[in-house]
Protein backbone atom coordinates (compact mmCIF):
# COMPACT_ATOMS: atom_id res chain seq x y z
CA UNK A 1 0.00 0.00 0.00
CA UNK A 2 1.28 3.56 -0.92
CA UNK A 3 0.32 6.82 -0.13
CA UNK A 4 0.95 10.04 -1.65
CA UNK A 5 2.64 13.10 -0.29
CA UNK A 6 0.75 15.21 2.39
CA UNK A 7 1.36 18.86 3.28
CA UNK A 8 3.41 18.82 6.59
CA UNK A 9 7.23 18.68 5.85
CA UNK A 10 7.61 14.97 7.00
CA UNK A 11 4.94 13.72 4.45
CA UNK A 12 6.02 15.43 1.56
CA UNK A 13 7.85 12.45 1.11
CA UNK A 14 4.69 9.98 0.80
CA UNK A 15 4.37 6.63 3.03
CA UNK A 16 3.56 3.25 2.60
CA UNK A 17 2.59 0.00 4.58
CA UNK A 18 2.23 -4.03 4.04
CA UNK A 19 -1.34 -5.13 3.95
CA UNK A 20 -1.80 -8.53 5.06
CA UNK A 21 -5.63 -9.77 4.34
CA UNK A 22 -5.79 -13.26 6.29
CA UNK A 23 -9.19 -14.53 5.55
CA UNK A 24 -7.77 -17.75 7.66
CA UNK A 25 -7.64 -15.79 10.61
CA UNK A 26 -10.32 -13.35 10.25
CA UNK A 27 -7.60 -10.39 9.90
CA UNK A 28 -7.05 -7.29 7.99
CA UNK A 29 -3.93 -5.17 8.94
CA UNK A 30 -1.61 -2.94 7.38
CA UNK A 31 1.83 -2.46 9.08
CA UNK A 32 2.94 1.27 9.52
CA UNK A 33 7.02 1.70 10.04
CA UNK A 34 6.78 5.24 9.89
CA UNK A 35 5.95 5.95 13.30
CA UNK A 36 7.17 8.48 15.52
CA UNK A 37 5.63 10.72 18.14
CA UNK A 38 6.33 14.55 19.24
CA UNK A 39 5.83 14.20 22.90
CA UNK A 40 7.98 10.69 23.28
CA UNK A 41 10.06 11.57 26.32
CA UNK A 42 14.01 12.85 25.01
CA UNK A 43 12.14 13.27 21.69
CA UNK A 44 13.54 16.68 20.84
CA UNK A 45 17.21 16.04 21.82
CA UNK A 46 17.39 13.10 19.68
CA UNK A 47 16.16 14.59 16.68
CA UNK A 48 18.95 16.74 16.98
CA UNK A 49 21.65 14.41 17.27
CA UNK A 50 20.42 12.27 14.59
CA UNK A 51 19.47 9.41 16.84
CA UNK A 52 15.61 9.15 16.23
CA UNK A 53 13.73 6.08 17.29
CA UNK A 54 10.83 5.26 15.24
CA UNK A 55 8.72 2.26 15.49
CA UNK A 56 6.08 0.10 13.85
CA UNK A 57 2.45 -0.80 14.27
CA UNK A 58 -0.54 -2.88 12.66
CA UNK A 59 -3.87 -1.18 12.39
CA UNK A 60 -6.79 -2.45 10.82
CA UNK A 61 -6.91 -1.87 6.92
CA UNK A 62 -10.25 -0.11 6.88
CA UNK A 63 -9.60 2.79 9.51
CA UNK A 64 -6.19 3.14 8.30
CA UNK A 65 -7.02 3.80 4.58
CA UNK A 66 -10.03 6.17 5.76
CA UNK A 67 -7.45 8.73 7.83
CA UNK A 68 -5.58 9.36 4.53
CA UNK A 69 -8.43 10.00 2.80
CA UNK A 70 -9.56 12.36 5.28
CA UNK A 71 -6.32 13.79 4.81
CA UNK A 72 -6.50 13.82 1.24
CA UNK A 73 -3.33 12.05 0.28
CA UNK A 74 -3.81 8.93 -2.59
CA UNK A 75 -3.78 5.40 -1.75
CA UNK A 76 -2.60 2.85 -4.16
CA UNK A 77 -2.59 -0.48 -3.25
CA UNK A 78 -0.47 -3.22 -4.99
CA UNK A 79 -0.99 -7.43 -4.89
CA UNK A 80 1.88 -8.87 -5.20
CA UNK A 81 3.09 -12.16 -6.26
CA UNK A 82 4.02 -14.34 -2.84
CA UNK A 83 4.35 -17.77 -2.61
CA UNK A 84 1.56 -19.31 0.07
CA UNK A 85 4.56 -20.25 2.24
CA UNK A 86 6.50 -16.97 1.59
CA UNK A 87 3.40 -14.85 2.88
CA UNK A 88 2.88 -16.91 5.55
CA UNK A 89 6.57 -16.66 7.02
CA UNK A 90 6.15 -12.85 5.72
CA UNK A 91 3.19 -12.29 8.21
CA UNK A 92 4.87 -14.21 10.74
CA UNK A 93 7.99 -11.87 10.68
CA UNK A 94 5.54 -8.49 10.49
CA UNK A 95 3.68 -9.77 13.72
CA UNK A 96 7.29 -10.61 15.64
CA UNK A 97 8.31 -7.09 14.35
CA UNK A 98 5.01 -5.45 16.15
CA UNK A 99 6.53 -7.03 19.63
CA UNK A 100 7.12 -4.48 21.95
CA UNK A 101 10.62 -5.23 22.48
CA UNK A 102 10.95 -5.59 18.56
CA UNK A 103 9.24 -2.47 17.44
CA UNK A 104 11.54 0.42 17.61
CA UNK A 105 14.82 1.20 15.19
CA UNK A 106 16.81 4.43 14.57
CA UNK A 107 15.42 6.07 11.69
CA UNK A 108 17.41 7.64 9.07
CA UNK A 109 15.80 9.82 6.30
CA UNK A 110 17.62 8.24 3.43
CA UNK A 111 18.59 4.54 4.87
CA UNK A 112 16.43 3.75 7.29
CA UNK A 113 12.85 4.90 7.07
CA UNK A 114 9.25 3.37 6.66
CA UNK A 115 9.65 2.66 2.57
CA UNK A 116 13.33 0.98 3.23
CA UNK A 117 11.72 -0.99 6.14
CA UNK A 118 8.89 -2.44 3.99
CA UNK A 119 11.32 -2.71 1.13
CA UNK A 120 13.83 -5.24 3.36
CA UNK A 121 10.63 -7.36 4.44
CA UNK A 122 9.49 -7.89 0.77
CA UNK A 123 12.64 -8.18 -0.08
CA UNK A 124 13.10 -11.09 2.46
CA UNK A 125 9.75 -12.47 1.21
CA UNK A 126 10.66 -12.52 -2.41
CA UNK A 127 14.19 -14.53 -1.37
CA UNK A 128 16.34 -11.61 -2.45
CA UNK A 129 15.09 -10.99 -5.97
CA UNK A 130 14.22 -7.21 -4.98
CA UNK A 131 17.73 -6.66 -4.21
CA UNK A 132 19.20 -8.40 -6.77
CA UNK A 133 17.03 -6.95 -9.58
CA UNK A 134 17.62 -3.23 -8.12
CA UNK A 135 21.18 -3.20 -6.74
CA UNK A 136 23.29 -2.22 -9.98
CA UNK A 137 20.55 -0.57 -11.47
CA UNK A 138 21.83 3.09 -12.01
CA UNK A 139 19.13 6.13 -11.66
CA UNK A 140 20.87 9.02 -12.67
CA UNK A 141 19.48 10.60 -9.81
CA UNK A 142 20.81 11.27 -5.88
CA UNK A 143 19.10 12.08 -2.43
CA UNK A 144 19.34 15.66 -2.98
CA UNK A 145 17.91 15.77 -6.40
CA UNK A 146 14.66 13.93 -4.94
CA UNK A 147 14.31 15.65 -2.03
CA UNK A 148 14.68 19.28 -3.19
CA UNK A 149 11.46 18.58 -5.74
CA UNK A 150 9.67 17.05 -3.29
CA UNK A 151 9.97 20.26 -0.85
CA UNK A 152 9.92 22.66 -3.34
CA UNK A 153 6.20 23.62 -2.93
CA UNK A 154 7.61 25.66 0.45
CA UNK A 155 11.01 27.65 -0.11
CA UNK A 156 12.12 27.92 3.43
CA UNK A 157 12.52 24.54 3.95
CA UNK A 158 13.89 24.41 0.35
CA UNK A 159 16.46 26.36 1.12
CA UNK A 160 17.18 25.29 4.81
CA UNK A 161 17.58 21.54 3.19
CA UNK A 162 19.65 23.15 0.69
CA UNK A 163 21.67 24.70 3.20
CA UNK A 164 22.08 21.56 5.44
CA UNK A 165 22.75 18.76 2.97
CA UNK A 166 26.46 18.24 2.40
CA UNK A 167 28.16 16.18 -0.20
CA UNK A 168 26.98 12.53 1.02
CA UNK A 169 23.48 13.24 -1.04
CA UNK A 170 25.01 14.19 -3.96
CA UNK A 171 26.18 10.84 -5.10
CA UNK A 172 24.03 9.04 -7.39
CA UNK A 173 22.12 6.21 -6.21
CA UNK A 174 20.66 2.60 -7.52
CA UNK A 175 17.19 1.81 -8.10
CA UNK A 176 17.26 0.07 -4.70
CA UNK A 177 18.75 3.02 -2.53
CA UNK A 178 15.77 5.04 -4.62
CA UNK A 179 13.23 2.95 -3.08
CA UNK A 180 13.59 4.91 0.40
CA UNK A 181 10.83 6.71 -1.90
CA UNK A 182 7.29 4.74 -1.34
CA UNK A 183 6.15 6.21 -5.11
CA UNK A 184 10.19 4.81 -6.22
CA UNK A 185 9.22 1.40 -4.52
CA UNK A 186 5.72 1.33 -6.10
CA UNK A 187 7.58 1.91 -9.32
CA UNK A 188 10.34 -0.14 -9.20
CA UNK A 189 7.99 -3.17 -8.14
CA UNK A 190 6.51 -3.18 -11.14
CA UNK A 191 9.85 -4.01 -13.05
CA UNK A 192 10.42 -7.31 -11.09
CA UNK A 193 9.81 -10.27 -12.03
CA UNK A 194 9.81 -13.85 -9.57
CA UNK A 195 8.84 -17.47 -10.91
CA UNK A 196 5.48 -18.14 -10.59
CA UNK A 197 3.39 -21.28 -9.70
CA UNK A 198 4.74 -22.91 -12.71
CA UNK A 199 8.26 -22.12 -12.66
CA UNK A 200 8.11 -19.10 -15.42
CA UNK A 201 8.94 -15.65 -14.43
CA UNK A 202 6.02 -13.44 -13.57
CA UNK A 203 5.51 -9.89 -12.61
CA UNK A 204 5.83 -9.38 -8.85
CA UNK A 205 3.03 -6.92 -8.74
CA UNK A 206 -0.09 -9.00 -9.68
CA UNK A 207 -2.55 -5.82 -9.77
CA UNK A 208 -3.35 -2.31 -9.09
CA UNK A 209 -5.89 -0.12 -8.01
CA UNK A 210 -6.38 3.42 -6.99
CA UNK A 211 -8.23 3.72 -3.33
CA UNK A 212 -8.18 7.38 -3.06
CA UNK A 213 -7.29 10.22 -5.85
CA UNK A 214 -5.93 13.07 -3.93
CA UNK A 215 -7.23 16.55 -5.46
CA UNK A 216 -3.56 18.03 -4.54
CA UNK A 217 -1.30 18.59 -7.78
CA UNK A 218 1.71 15.79 -7.83
CA UNK A 219 4.64 16.46 -6.76
CA UNK A 220 7.12 18.04 -9.92
CA UNK A 221 9.50 15.93 -11.67
CA UNK A 222 12.43 17.29 -10.89
CA UNK A 223 13.97 20.61 -8.72
CA UNK A 224 13.16 23.73 -9.48
CA UNK A 225 15.84 26.10 -11.15
CA UNK A 226 16.03 28.78 -8.56
CA UNK A 227 19.27 30.71 -8.80
CA UNK A 228 18.33 33.79 -10.97
CA UNK A 229 15.97 34.19 -7.69
CA UNK A 230 18.51 33.37 -4.93
CA UNK A 231 20.93 35.83 -7.26
CA UNK A 232 18.90 38.06 -7.27
CA UNK A 233 18.47 37.97 -3.37
CA UNK A 234 21.57 38.11 -2.72
CA UNK A 235 22.62 41.22 -4.68
CA UNK A 236 19.43 42.89 -2.92
CA UNK A 237 21.45 42.16 0.32
CA UNK A 238 25.13 43.43 -0.98
CA UNK A 239 23.79 46.18 -2.93
CA UNK A 240 22.14 47.99 0.15
CA UNK A 241 24.91 47.52 2.12
CA UNK A 242 26.91 49.22 -0.37
CA UNK A 243 24.12 52.29 -0.93
CA UNK A 244 23.82 52.67 2.90
CA UNK A 245 27.32 52.40 3.17
CA UNK A 246 28.22 55.08 0.50
CA UNK A 247 25.80 57.56 2.09
CA UNK A 248 27.66 61.26 1.63
CA UNK A 249 26.70 61.90 5.29
CA UNK A 250 26.42 59.31 7.55
CA UNK A 251 23.06 59.91 8.69
CA UNK A 252 20.47 58.61 11.32
CA UNK A 253 18.86 57.22 8.10
CA UNK A 254 21.91 55.18 6.49
CA UNK A 255 23.08 54.27 9.61
CA UNK A 256 19.81 52.10 10.01
CA UNK A 257 19.01 51.32 6.81
CA UNK A 258 23.16 49.76 7.08
CA UNK A 259 22.99 48.05 10.41
CA UNK A 260 19.10 46.63 9.32
CA UNK A 261 20.40 44.62 6.14
CA UNK A 262 23.71 43.68 7.41
CA UNK A 263 22.61 42.47 10.79
CA UNK A 264 20.09 40.04 9.36
CA UNK A 265 22.46 38.92 7.57
CA UNK A 266 25.23 38.29 9.79
CA UNK A 267 22.84 37.09 12.43
CA UNK A 268 21.67 34.55 9.75
CA UNK A 269 24.61 33.45 8.53
CA UNK A 270 26.46 33.31 11.66
CA UNK A 271 23.54 31.04 13.12
CA UNK A 272 23.12 29.11 10.35
CA UNK A 273 27.32 28.46 9.94
CA UNK A 274 26.93 27.54 13.76
CA UNK A 275 24.16 24.96 13.31
CA UNK A 276 26.34 23.41 9.99
CA UNK A 277 29.23 22.85 12.08
CA UNK A 278 27.57 21.22 15.00
CA UNK A 279 25.96 18.62 12.51
CA UNK A 280 29.04 17.97 10.57
CA UNK A 281 31.07 17.45 14.11
CA UNK A 282 28.55 16.98 16.76
CA UNK A 283 25.30 14.51 15.51
CA UNK A 284 25.03 11.25 13.89
CA UNK A 285 23.10 13.50 11.14
CA UNK A 286 25.35 12.06 8.33
CA UNK A 287 23.80 13.44 5.13
CA UNK A 288 24.66 16.80 6.54
CA UNK A 289 28.50 16.19 6.68
CA UNK A 290 31.71 17.24 4.41
CA UNK A 291 29.34 20.23 3.69
CA UNK A 292 30.74 22.82 1.49
CA UNK A 293 28.39 25.19 2.83
CA UNK A 294 30.18 25.96 5.68
CA UNK A 295 31.69 28.83 3.50
CA UNK A 296 28.81 30.47 2.94
CA UNK A 297 27.76 31.13 5.75
CA UNK A 298 30.16 30.97 9.00
CA UNK A 299 30.57 31.64 12.28
CA UNK A 300 32.95 34.44 11.54
CA UNK A 301 29.92 36.52 11.07
CA UNK A 302 29.16 36.60 14.94
CA UNK A 303 31.60 38.66 15.84
CA UNK A 304 30.66 41.07 12.96
CA UNK A 305 27.25 41.96 14.85
CA UNK A 306 29.70 43.25 17.28
CA UNK A 307 32.18 44.72 15.22
CA UNK A 308 30.08 45.93 12.50
CA UNK A 309 27.79 47.83 15.06
CA UNK A 310 30.59 49.79 16.46
CA UNK A 311 31.86 50.58 12.88
CA UNK A 312 28.53 52.50 12.30
CA UNK A 313 28.76 53.80 15.58
CA UNK A 314 31.82 55.50 14.68
CA UNK A 315 34.16 53.78 16.66
CA UNK A 316 37.56 53.86 15.30
CA UNK A 317 38.63 50.89 16.86
CA UNK A 318 36.23 48.60 14.88
CA UNK A 319 36.98 49.54 12.05
CA UNK A 320 40.27 47.07 11.42
CA UNK A 321 38.69 44.11 12.96
CA UNK A 322 35.54 44.70 11.00
CA UNK A 323 36.95 45.16 7.30
CA UNK A 324 39.21 41.95 8.28
CA UNK A 325 36.05 39.64 8.86
CA UNK A 326 33.74 41.03 6.35
CA UNK A 327 36.47 40.17 3.88
CA UNK A 328 37.48 37.23 5.14
CA UNK A 329 33.33 35.87 4.85
CA UNK A 330 33.53 37.30 0.78
CA UNK A 331 36.99 35.42 0.26
CA UNK A 332 35.77 32.09 1.97
CA UNK A 333 32.59 32.36 -0.17
CA UNK A 334 34.66 32.93 -2.93
CA UNK A 335 37.08 30.14 -1.82
CA UNK A 336 33.65 27.89 -1.70
CA UNK A 337 32.50 28.78 -5.75
CA UNK A 338 36.01 27.96 -6.88
CA UNK A 339 36.11 24.62 -5.46
CA UNK A 340 33.15 23.52 -7.48
CA UNK A 341 35.77 23.30 -10.31
CA UNK A 342 37.77 20.30 -8.32
CA UNK A 343 35.02 17.05 -8.59
CA UNK A 344 36.29 15.77 -5.66
CA UNK A 345 35.07 19.18 -3.80
CA UNK A 346 31.98 19.71 -5.82
CA UNK A 347 28.49 19.85 -4.33
CA UNK A 348 25.55 20.94 -5.69
CA UNK A 349 25.10 23.79 -3.29
CA UNK A 350 24.52 26.74 -6.41
CA UNK A 351 21.60 28.26 -4.80
CA UNK A 352 23.21 28.81 -1.70
CA UNK A 353 26.69 30.30 -3.41
CA UNK A 354 24.24 32.71 -5.69
CA UNK A 355 22.46 34.11 -2.73
CA UNK A 356 25.50 34.17 -0.34
CA UNK A 357 28.47 35.13 -2.61
CA UNK A 358 27.01 38.67 -3.60
CA UNK A 359 25.57 39.46 -0.56
CA UNK A 360 28.98 39.00 1.38
CA UNK A 361 30.95 40.61 -1.36
CA UNK A 362 28.68 43.64 -1.29
CA UNK A 363 28.90 44.30 2.98
CA UNK A 364 32.54 43.53 2.41
CA UNK A 365 32.90 46.39 0.30
CA UNK A 366 30.56 48.48 2.43
CA UNK A 367 32.60 48.03 5.58
CA UNK A 368 35.58 48.91 3.90
CA UNK A 369 34.45 51.69 2.76
CA UNK A 370 32.86 52.76 6.12
CA UNK A 371 36.30 51.68 8.08
CA UNK A 372 38.59 53.56 5.64
CA UNK A 373 36.46 56.60 6.23
CA UNK A 374 36.33 56.25 9.94
CA UNK A 375 40.13 55.52 10.28
CA UNK A 376 40.64 58.83 7.46
CA UNK A 377 38.25 60.86 9.74
CA UNK A 378 40.42 59.76 13.14
CA UNK A 379 43.67 60.40 11.76
CA UNK A 380 44.95 64.20 12.53
CA UNK A 381 46.66 66.15 9.73
CA UNK A 382 49.81 66.69 10.03
CA UNK A 383 51.25 70.30 10.19
CA UNK A 384 53.38 71.53 7.37
CA UNK A 385 56.81 72.87 8.04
Amino acid sequence: MTMGPGKQVWERFGHNAIWIHDPVNGTDETYNYGLFDFGQEGFLLRFVQGRMWYWMQGFPAESYVDSYRRANRSVWVQELEIPPEARRELQAFLEWNELPENRYYHYDYYRDNCSTRVRDALDRALGGRLRESSTAVPTGRTFRFHTLRLTSNDPPVYTGLELGLGQPVDQPISMWEEMFLPLALRIHLRKITVPGPDGRLVPVVKSERTLFESSEPAPPPAPPSWIPAYLLGGFLIGGLAVAFGAAGRWSRPARVGFLATTWIWWLLSGVAGLVLAGLWCCTDHSAAYRNANVLQVNLLALPLLWFGTRLAFGSERAATPAMILAVALAALSLLGLLLELLPSLSQVNGDIIALALPAHTGIAAAVWRLGRRQRTRRTPSRASE
